[in-house]
């Protein structure tokens, strides 16, 4: 559990990134924080492992305030996974995946044995384990990052950005890797991005920020799309422009269009003995709930439900480069 109670945050220059902040995250959920920047949603990250400490407030972290933990003690028991991944460039894959978890007092053999099998969750090759950080694509650096940060064993994962540099598709199949091992794992994670799309895609709640960390929503994806909290956050999200969809049946086909007509995806029924891995019975389902899977790009589904049915992609970029 995170808790951040009554936080401010002011410079020596004067400036307030945040003021009496307070918010408390699910546990065994994602949380998002979605905003422009200088909302101080990094800001907010980084006070959890304590990269930074507050002006005021505390942070509360399974029941304990950060600021009587060691500071380095407390990042060795927090999974953190950087934009640019963050790996030495003169350690393996493999090393670098297990460093967190020797951090944690994990034996060597240990440390590798749990760093392998996350590596190999994230999709990559044993083949790789034994390349240096050049010689993996941004993709694959990106992955080994997370590798790391699960191998640790927290039940606690802080992820700043960690897909913002790659290229839409390698970052979507990571985003599909993360929603697979989430739902799997059940930890606590943190999430900040600028991002609506991957917000809605990862999130089990969003925090939708305004400058000086005002929370101006807090929802799930789907409450936000349909009973946006105000005027800026229909903006923001979008509701004014892309994500307003609608469908029309053409040639045989539900297709999906965006505002100016363009094709998106497609509405088609789902197996009624097999709705997103549901195995009730015809007789269990509500014979008014409608059973349909959305078929498009990378953007979110229309009626703004992030996809349970996601599996394990991995990049089409296993030799390195993207």
């Amino acid at each position: 559990m995170i808790t951040f109670d009554s936080v401010t945050k002011t410079y020596p220059s004067g400036s307030t990134v945040l003021e009496d902040f307070s918010l408390e995250c699910i546990q065994g959920a994602t949380t998002v924080l979605l905003g422009a920047s200088g909302c101080g949603k990094t800001t907010l990250l980084r006070m959890v492992n304590r990269m930074i400490d507050p002006t005021k407030g505390r942070i509360v972290v399974n029941g304990r305030d950060v600021a009587e933990v060691n500071p380095v003690r407390l990042r060795r028991s927090i999974g953190y996974v950087l934009q640019h991944g963050g790996l030495l460039p003169h350690r393996t894959v493999l090393t670098n995946a297990a460093l967190a978890a020797r951090l944690t007092g994990m034996t060597k053999q240990e440390a590798r044995t749990v760093a392998a099998r996350f590596l190999t969750d994230m999709g990559l090759d044993e083949s790789l384990f034994s390349r240096y950080p050049s010689q993996l694509s941004g993709g694959q650096r990106q992955r080994v990052g997370v590798a790391r940060a699960l191998a640790t064993g927290s039940d606690i994962l802080l992820m700043d950005e960690p897909f913002g540099a790659l290229d839409p598709l390698v970052r979507k199949e990571l985003q599909e890797q993360i929603c697979h091992l989430q739902r799997r794992l059940g930890k606590t994670i943190l999430f900040v991005t600028h991002d609506v799309d991957e917000a809605f895609m990862l999130a089990d709640e969003v925090v939708l920020l305004r400058e000086g960390g005002v929370i101006v929503q807090r929802a799930t994806p789907t409450q936000m799309i349909a009973e946006p909290a105000s005027n800026y956050v229909r903006q923001f999200i979008g509701l004014d422009r892309s994500r307003m969809l609608h469908v029309e049946e053409r040639e045989g086909a539900h297709v999906v269009l965006t505002p100016t007509g363009h094709p998106l995806g497609l509405i088609e029924p789902c197996d009624e003995h097999d709705v997103q891995g549901n195995n009730k019975s015809p007789e269990e389902h509500d014979p008014n709930e409608k059973q349909a899977q959305f078929h498009g790009g990378n953007h979110a589904d229309p009626v703004g439900a992030h996809d349970e049915g996601l599996g394990g992609a991995q990049d089409n970029d296993q030799s390195g480069g993207e």
